[in-house]
């Protein structure tokens, strides 16, 4: 890792060489609320000239629908995403892929720390219902895009910067409702800047849906609360926000003639009462809290120095609660009772899983910019502790068991550093070069027992270096053109450990873009190709908690051109289409088909569909209305990686509307913000998600025979949401 210190240390000392003392003018320069904290998203972002693969999106935008769905679904329209949903509305647990990778791939932070679990690597949006109404702007990098905190992105960055300081007081009130029994309602304020150096704001939410699919019910509770102290070119922000869940859970999925008979079965809960009636357990609930406390400095210097500093602690705790029918006592630890002549080693119980989890961080660094030079520099420290356990809350038959005894228990520790130095020089008016050196240091320990029994002992140290270098030509006003090229490193998570996967994936992303800009339109367009070692692909197939399961493939590879514009045909009409167009395949690919391995050649990665498009067509009429029709297609595609017809999910096409109207007139108040959401208008039955797996059976005579099986996610038919904002 010498290189990357030297690397870093060059940097500095060039910086360094060409700064300048400022005047004493510029000393006494002041900065606005918004160039405070920009100080912050330094460190993650990239501008417009960036030779990295990006899009952006600011609260107005948001706003039009977040009518109580999660944060993925808004974000269902850009280009390369798709989106899913367990409970069919967007409601609840919902998912993001971006150029098929899967949401434990994407590199999510939050004000600059970390959120992707640090075991799991997912992503639970369910944790922080109503986020989007506290996001202020955020910024989606394709690929490997710059170096970030927390672990590499194989697929994306998502960079969430949180409401800023408002100079202004307000109050906002907001109620939703829709199909399915869904009903947000949220209250925020601010007391805007007090003596122009402190504000209070915050954010309550609560967000319940029946959910499209039979019982998956969500209650959700959020809140957001902000401190902040402005004086000169300091900006200190204290944050708490967190949510609490409890939702019916729909992870099972069903079999294809399920979904042909009754599409909105949910088979979770089930089982068989004592004279033989099909019962449901009504409380076969995930429930879970997690709260998030921040501290933020924004600190300027003079016009070219500048710096940040934040702290982080989250607590997460929380379980799964299942029914189950006719568990084995020695699986619980429970010892064989004799009843009337009869041995009992067998009973229906009540488990929960829990999850206790704490997560510690620190993040700093520095910037300096001047005409020339844009140059970043930091370092980042986390550390996590979770404990992993299993209780008994009930058992019909429990010889010599406690009410909540543990039948396993497991941890995990993950510590991190990671350094990293950035800088772009604009070399002249039409070339400019970036350069971006990250180090990431990782130490993690798994040890008890798994929820399967298994017995973990593991501890692995993972030293990565993640090179990345671009350069941006501007020809003139209207085009410019990059090309960038950047590594990332990833370690495995716990469930591979529990599968002896040990070994990190390699990615080497290419990057060559276009973007095109004029009175009337800008396209982005860009070429990507990903190359990886070691990537852990989707199986298809799902544990007992509905986690997908991963494998390593080898070498694998996605190719791929992407096209995003902005286009204004009128000062009425303008049309936002974009699409994605992609190969993914796994190189050489070898799999286990009736007793013997076979080799496939070249398959097709799973969940990565070769096209991907969507377009908003929006209508504004009159001042302050606005109609958009948005349309979403996603291709076909395979499940899982051996190109079996029984894993292909079919491709389709969902058209929503949008119509939004700001009552700025109104009495009392300041604006009405009236918004309404058509989902699926041709009302398609679709299906975004599933899962598939092979098993081998053996005949008496030893011969083995691979049979295939798939499930499916149902997303709802048409369906509305309505609400009103009212700002005071």
């Amino acid at each position: 890792m010498k290189s990357l210190f030297i690397s870093a240390a060059l940097i500095l000392t060039l910086v360094a060489a060409h700064a300048q003392e400022p005047d004493a003018q510029q000393q006494q320069d002041s900065t606005d609320v918004e160039a405070l904290e920009e100080v912050l998203i330094k460190a993650v972002r990239v501008d417009a000239d960036s030779p990295i693969t990006h899009s952006n999106l600011d609260r107005e935008t948001i706003e039009k629908r977040n009518l109580g769905q999660d944060l993925p679904i808004l974000l269902n329209y850009l280009p390369s995403v798709v989106t899913t949903s367990d409970a069919g509305a967007g409601v609840g647990y919902t998912y993001i892929r971006v150029r098929g990778s899967d949401a434990s791939r994407v590199n999510v932070t939050l004000n600059g720390i970390p959120y992707n679990d640090a075991e799991s690597q997912g992503t639970f949006w369910v944790n922080l219902p109503d986020f989007a109404s506290s996001v202020q702007n955020l910024q989606l990098q394709r690929g490997v895009g710059t170096s970030t905190n927390g672990s590499g992105a194989f697929g994306a960055s998502l960079n969430i910067l949180t409401d800023e300081v408002s100079e202004e007081a307000f109050g906002e009130l907001t109620n939703s409702f829709g199909s399915y029994n869904t009903h947000k309602h949220n209250v925020r304020f601010s007391t805007g800047l007090i003596n122009d150096k402190f504000e209070v704001s915050g954010r309550l939410s609560n967000i319940q849906s029946d959910g499209y699919i039979d019982r998956a019910t969500s209650d959700l509770k959020s809140y957001f609360l902000q401190a902040a102290y402005m004086e000169g070119n300091t900006l200190i922000k204290a944050l708490t926000f967190g949510g609490r869940e409890e939702t019916y859970q729909a992870y099972f999925g069903i079999d294809a003639e399920t979904l042909e008979e009754d599409r909105r079965f949910n088979p979770a809960g089930l089982y068989t009462d004592e004279e033989g009636n099909v019962r449901f357990y009504d409380n076969e609930v995930d429930n879970y809290a997690q709260d998030h406390f921040q501290v933020v400095w924004n600190q300027k210097y003079n016009r070219f120095w500048s710096s940040n500093v934040s702290l982080n602690y989250t607590y997460g705790r929380g379980y799964f609660e299942q029914y189950r029918e006719d568990e084995d006592f020695d699986y619980y630890g429970f010892e064989p009772i004799e009843l009337g002549g009869e041995v009992i080693n067998t009973t229906d119980l009540i488990r929960r899983r829990w999850l206790d989890n704490d997560f510690y961080a620190v993040n700093a660094n520095v910037n300096y910019k001047d005409n020339q030079f844009d140059v970043s520099g930091g370092a980042f420290y986390s550390f996590y502790d979770g404990d992993h356990y299993g209780e008994v809350i009930w058992a019909q038959n429990a010889g010599g068991s406690e009410i909540r005894d543990r039948y396993y228990f497991g941890i995990g520790d993950k510590a991190e550093v990671t350094v990293f130095s950035k800088a772009t020089y604009r070399i002249d008016d039409q070339w400019s070069a970036y350069l971006d050196l990250q180090g990431r240091f990782v130490n993690y320990e798994a040890r008890g027992t798994t929820s399967d029994l298994i017995e973990l002992n593991d501890r692995e140290k993972y030293e990565f270096f993640n090179p990345k270098a671009g350069l941006t030509y501007r020809l003139n006003e209207s085009n410019q053109f990059y090309a960038s090229f950047g590594r990332a490193h990833r370690e495995p998570r716990r469930s591979d450990f529990e599968q002896d996967i040990f070994s990190a994936e390699r990615l080497d992303d290419y990057e060559l873009g276009w973007r095109f800009a004029s009175e009337k339109a800008k396209v982005n367009t860009n070429l990507y190709y990903m190359d990886y070692t070691n990537q852990l692909v989707l199986t298809g197939a799902i544990d007992d908690v509905g986690s997908p399961i991963r494998a390593t493939s080898g070498e694998s590879y996605r190719l791929g051109i992407e096209i995003d514009a902005d286009i204004s045909f009128t000062e009425t009409l303008s049309w936002r289409p974009n699409i994605a167009l992609s190969t993914n395949k796994n190189k050489d690919f070898v799999t286990s088909r009736d007793g013997e391995l076979v080799s496939l050649g070249n398959t097709n990665i799973s969940y990565s569909p070769e096209i991907v498009a969507a377009s908003a067509l929006a209508f504004r009429p009159f001042r302050n209305f606005e109609a958009a029709l948005l349309t979403k297609f996603v291709g076909e595609q395979y499940m899982g990686n051996i190109d079996s017809e029984a894993s292909i999910l079919d491709s389709f096409t969902v058209t929503d509307l949008n119509v939004v109207y700001r009552w700025d007139t109104a009495p009392l108040v300041d604006e009405i913000l009236f918004s309404g959401l058509l989902n699926n208008v041709f009302n398609e039955e679709y299906v975004s998600n599933g899962y598939f797996f092979t098993f081998d059976d053996v005949d008496g005579e030893g011969n083995v025979t691979t049979f295939e099986g798939a499930g499916y996610y149902p997303q709802a038919t048409i369906n509305y949401l309505i609400g009103a904002t009212i700002k005071f």
